[in-house]
């Protein structure tokens, strides 16, 4: 699976997101910043990214990834 693949379906199920993927094969490092997950647990968080990739993973395109999620603000404080 090619990283433009996940973006594309990041994009799609995770409105207003911007979105970044690096990796090859089966392992990916994913990067969502949107206020989607604005008041949200960390869980619920990668819970929701997990979701959109969900047929990915059950049939082994998506093996490993590494999520880290943020809103606006809070990634600002990580630059």
């Amino acid at each position: 699976m090619q990283t433009s693949d996940i973006e594309g379906l990041l994009h799609s199920g995770l409105k207003d997101c911007e979105v970044s993927v690096s990796g090859e094969g089966n392992h990916f490092d994913i990067l969502v910043v949107g206020e989607i997950f604005a008041g949200l647990r960390p869980v619920k968080k990668q819970q929701m990214v997990y979701a959109v990739l969900r047929e990915q993973i059950a049939d082994g395109s998506i093996h490993a990834v590494n999520i880290r999620t943020f809103t606006a603000a809070e990634w600002a404080q990580q630059q």
